[in-house]
Protein backbone atom coordinates (compact mmCIF):
# COMPACT_ATOMS: atom_id res chain seq x y z
CA UNK A 1 0.00 0.00 0.00
CA UNK A 2 1.50 3.30 -1.10
CA UNK A 3 1.17 5.94 1.58
CA UNK A 4 2.94 9.00 0.25
CA UNK A 5 0.41 11.81 -0.24
CA UNK A 6 1.07 13.72 -3.48
CA UNK A 7 -2.10 15.87 -3.58
CA UNK A 8 -4.06 17.24 -0.65
CA UNK A 9 -6.89 19.77 -0.59
CA UNK A 10 -8.45 20.98 2.67
CA UNK A 11 -11.61 23.10 2.79
CA UNK A 12 -10.69 24.38 -0.65
CA UNK A 13 -12.86 26.61 -2.82
CA UNK A 14 -12.20 26.89 -6.54
CA UNK A 15 -12.91 30.15 -8.32
CA UNK A 16 -12.80 31.22 -11.94
CA UNK A 17 -12.41 34.99 -11.97
CA UNK A 18 -14.88 35.95 -9.20
CA UNK A 19 -17.24 33.02 -9.73
CA UNK A 20 -17.27 30.27 -7.12
CA UNK A 21 -17.15 26.98 -9.05
CA UNK A 22 -16.47 24.32 -6.37
CA UNK A 23 -16.44 24.57 -2.57
CA UNK A 24 -15.71 22.44 0.51
CA UNK A 25 -13.21 20.27 -1.35
CA UNK A 26 -11.40 17.79 0.87
CA UNK A 27 -9.40 14.91 -0.58
CA UNK A 28 -6.00 13.28 -0.61
CA UNK A 29 -4.32 11.36 -3.41
CA UNK A 30 -1.47 8.93 -2.99
CA UNK A 31 1.36 7.96 -5.31
CA UNK A 32 0.18 5.45 -7.88
CA UNK A 33 -3.50 6.30 -7.37
CA UNK A 34 -5.72 6.70 -10.46
CA UNK A 35 -8.76 8.99 -10.34
CA UNK A 36 -11.42 9.78 -12.92
CA UNK A 37 -12.82 13.30 -12.60
CA UNK A 38 -16.30 13.30 -14.13
CA UNK A 39 -19.26 15.68 -14.32
CA UNK A 40 -21.23 17.75 -16.78
CA UNK A 41 -19.64 20.46 -18.93
CA UNK A 42 -19.12 23.52 -16.77
CA UNK A 43 -19.20 21.55 -13.50
CA UNK A 44 -15.62 22.52 -12.66
CA UNK A 45 -13.42 19.64 -13.84
CA UNK A 46 -10.99 21.69 -15.92
CA UNK A 47 -11.07 24.53 -13.38
CA UNK A 48 -9.93 22.13 -10.67
CA UNK A 49 -7.05 20.89 -12.83
CA UNK A 50 -6.02 24.47 -13.63
CA UNK A 51 -5.93 25.20 -9.90
CA UNK A 52 -3.79 22.12 -9.29
CA UNK A 53 -1.18 23.24 -11.83
CA UNK A 54 -1.42 26.85 -10.58
CA UNK A 55 -2.93 28.36 -13.71
CA UNK A 56 -5.65 29.61 -11.32
CA UNK A 57 -4.89 30.72 -7.77
CA UNK A 58 -6.32 28.75 -4.86
CA UNK A 59 -8.22 31.61 -3.24
CA UNK A 60 -9.63 29.78 -0.24
CA UNK A 61 -8.56 26.77 1.80
CA UNK A 62 -5.30 24.84 1.68
CA UNK A 63 -3.79 22.84 -1.14
CA UNK A 64 -0.59 20.93 -1.72
CA UNK A 65 0.71 19.10 -4.78
CA UNK A 66 4.16 17.51 -5.09
CA UNK A 67 5.49 19.56 -2.18
CA UNK A 68 4.17 22.94 -3.37
CA UNK A 69 1.49 24.81 -1.40
CA UNK A 70 -1.09 26.12 -3.85
CA UNK A 71 -2.48 28.68 -1.41
CA UNK A 72 0.98 30.23 -0.92
CA UNK A 73 2.77 29.62 -4.22
CA UNK A 74 4.60 32.60 -5.73
CA UNK A 75 4.61 33.41 -9.44
CA UNK A 76 8.31 32.55 -9.79
CA UNK A 77 7.76 29.11 -8.21
CA UNK A 78 5.10 27.98 -10.71
CA UNK A 79 7.59 26.78 -13.39
CA UNK A 80 9.27 24.59 -10.75
CA UNK A 81 5.90 23.09 -9.78
CA UNK A 82 5.18 22.29 -13.42
CA UNK A 83 8.48 20.46 -13.74
CA UNK A 84 7.30 18.09 -11.01
CA UNK A 85 3.91 17.32 -12.57
CA UNK A 86 2.92 16.19 -16.05
CA UNK A 87 0.09 17.91 -17.91
CA UNK A 88 -1.80 16.32 -20.82
CA UNK A 89 -4.20 18.38 -22.91
CA UNK A 90 -6.88 17.26 -25.35
CA UNK A 91 -5.46 19.40 -28.16
CA UNK A 92 -1.90 18.00 -27.90
CA UNK A 93 -0.06 21.38 -28.07
CA UNK A 94 2.87 19.82 -29.90
CA UNK A 95 5.47 21.85 -31.79
CA UNK A 96 4.34 21.12 -35.34
CA UNK A 97 7.64 22.11 -37.00
CA UNK A 98 9.74 19.66 -34.96
CA UNK A 99 10.08 15.88 -34.91
CA UNK A 100 8.87 13.74 -32.02
CA UNK A 101 12.43 13.63 -30.69
CA UNK A 102 12.85 17.40 -31.04
CA UNK A 103 9.57 18.05 -29.22
CA UNK A 104 10.91 16.13 -26.23
CA UNK A 105 14.42 17.59 -26.53
CA UNK A 106 12.95 21.10 -26.35
CA UNK A 107 11.18 20.33 -23.05
CA UNK A 108 14.25 18.79 -21.42
CA UNK A 109 16.45 21.71 -22.45
CA UNK A 110 13.84 24.17 -21.19
CA UNK A 111 13.72 22.39 -17.81
CA UNK A 112 17.46 22.49 -17.25
CA UNK A 113 18.84 19.24 -18.68
CA UNK A 114 22.38 19.79 -20.05
CA UNK A 115 24.03 16.43 -20.68
CA UNK A 116 23.37 15.22 -24.24
CA UNK A 117 23.77 11.55 -23.29
CA UNK A 118 21.26 11.90 -20.43
CA UNK A 119 18.83 13.74 -22.72
CA UNK A 120 19.09 11.07 -25.44
CA UNK A 121 18.70 8.31 -22.89
CA UNK A 122 15.60 9.81 -21.28
CA UNK A 123 13.92 10.59 -24.62
CA UNK A 124 14.48 7.04 -25.86
CA UNK A 125 13.21 5.66 -22.55
CA UNK A 126 9.90 7.54 -22.62
CA UNK A 127 9.34 6.90 -26.33
CA UNK A 128 9.77 3.17 -25.71
CA UNK A 129 7.41 3.33 -22.74
CA UNK A 130 4.60 4.87 -24.81
CA UNK A 131 5.17 2.62 -27.83
CA UNK A 132 6.83 5.19 -30.11
CA UNK A 133 10.37 3.82 -30.00
CA UNK A 134 10.59 3.67 -33.80
CA UNK A 135 8.85 7.01 -34.45
CA UNK A 136 11.31 9.53 -32.99
CA UNK A 137 12.12 11.03 -36.43
CA UNK A 138 8.47 11.55 -37.41
CA UNK A 139 6.86 14.98 -37.59
CA UNK A 140 3.58 15.35 -35.64
CA UNK A 141 1.52 15.45 -38.88
CA UNK A 142 3.00 12.06 -39.83
CA UNK A 143 1.61 10.51 -36.63
CA UNK A 144 -1.96 9.32 -36.09
CA UNK A 145 -4.11 11.02 -33.46
CA UNK A 146 -3.41 8.21 -31.01
CA UNK A 147 0.33 8.41 -31.69
CA UNK A 148 0.28 12.18 -31.15
CA UNK A 149 -1.41 11.67 -27.79
CA UNK A 150 1.20 9.04 -26.90
CA UNK A 151 3.85 11.65 -27.70
CA UNK A 152 2.07 14.10 -25.40
CA UNK A 153 2.12 11.45 -22.65
CA UNK A 154 5.84 10.89 -23.30
CA UNK A 155 6.38 14.64 -22.92
CA UNK A 156 4.47 14.62 -19.63
CA UNK A 157 6.69 11.79 -18.33
CA UNK A 158 10.06 13.35 -19.17
CA UNK A 159 10.85 14.76 -15.73
CA UNK A 160 9.54 11.70 -13.86
CA UNK A 161 6.51 13.44 -12.34
CA UNK A 162 4.78 12.30 -9.17
CA UNK A 163 1.46 13.46 -10.64
CA UNK A 164 -0.07 13.59 -14.13
CA UNK A 165 -3.10 15.78 -14.80
CA UNK A 166 -4.94 14.85 -18.01
CA UNK A 167 -7.81 16.97 -19.34
CA UNK A 168 -10.03 14.92 -21.70
CA UNK A 169 -6.98 13.16 -23.17
CA UNK A 170 -9.05 11.02 -25.56
CA UNK A 171 -11.78 13.52 -26.39
CA UNK A 172 -10.83 13.58 -30.09
CA UNK A 173 -9.97 9.90 -30.48
CA UNK A 174 -11.97 6.86 -31.62
CA UNK A 175 -12.97 4.21 -29.02
CA UNK A 176 -10.22 1.68 -29.85
CA UNK A 177 -7.53 4.35 -29.72
CA UNK A 178 -9.03 5.72 -26.48
CA UNK A 179 -8.80 2.25 -24.96
CA UNK A 180 -5.12 2.04 -25.88
CA UNK A 181 -4.41 5.43 -24.30
CA UNK A 182 -6.19 4.50 -21.07
CA UNK A 183 -4.38 1.16 -20.89
CA UNK A 184 -1.14 3.13 -21.14
CA UNK A 185 -2.21 5.63 -18.43
CA UNK A 186 -3.17 2.81 -16.05
CA UNK A 187 0.18 1.11 -16.73
CA UNK A 188 1.98 4.37 -15.85
CA UNK A 189 -0.11 4.71 -12.68
CA UNK A 190 0.87 1.22 -11.56
CA UNK A 191 4.53 2.30 -11.72
CA UNK A 192 3.81 4.87 -8.99
CA UNK A 193 2.58 8.03 -10.73
CA UNK A 194 -0.69 9.49 -9.43
CA UNK A 195 -3.04 10.35 -12.31
CA UNK A 196 -6.18 12.49 -12.47
CA UNK A 197 -8.11 12.25 -15.75
CA UNK A 198 -11.15 14.31 -16.68
CA UNK A 199 -13.47 12.45 -19.04
CA UNK A 200 -16.99 12.44 -20.42
CA UNK A 201 -16.56 8.85 -21.59
CA UNK A 202 -18.29 6.68 -18.99
CA UNK A 203 -17.62 3.64 -21.18
CA UNK A 204 -13.94 4.07 -20.31
CA UNK A 205 -14.74 4.40 -16.59
CA UNK A 206 -16.65 1.10 -16.71
CA UNK A 207 -14.01 -0.67 -18.79
CA UNK A 208 -10.97 0.46 -16.77
CA UNK A 209 -12.33 0.98 -13.24
CA UNK A 210 -10.63 3.22 -10.70
CA UNK A 211 -11.58 5.86 -8.14
CA UNK A 212 -14.21 8.35 -9.30
CA UNK A 213 -14.55 11.98 -8.22
CA UNK A 214 -17.72 13.63 -9.52
CA UNK A 215 -18.16 17.40 -9.83
CA UNK A 216 -21.82 18.07 -9.16
CA UNK A 217 -23.73 20.97 -7.65
CA UNK A 218 -20.59 22.91 -6.79
CA UNK A 219 -19.14 19.99 -4.77
CA UNK A 220 -16.91 17.00 -5.38
CA UNK A 221 -18.55 13.66 -4.59
CA UNK A 222 -15.91 11.01 -3.94
CA UNK A 223 -16.81 7.45 -4.86
CA UNK A 224 -14.15 4.97 -3.83
CA UNK A 225 -16.35 1.95 -4.59
CA UNK A 226 -15.09 1.56 -8.14
CA UNK A 227 -11.45 1.18 -7.17
CA UNK A 228 -9.41 -1.58 -8.70
CA UNK A 229 -8.99 -4.71 -6.64
CA UNK A 230 -5.24 -4.65 -6.18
Amino acid sequence: MNNKIVIKLENAAIFQQNNLILSDINFEMYEGEFVYLIGQTGAGKSTLLKTLYADLKLERGRGEISGFFLDKIKENEIPFLRRKIGIIFQDFQLLTDRTAYENLFFVLQATGWKNKYDIDSRINEVLELVGLGTKSFKMPFELSGGEQQRLVIARALLNKPEVILADEPTGNLDPDTSDDIFKLLHKISKKGTAIIVTTHDYRIVDKFPAHVFKCEGGKIIINKLLQENN
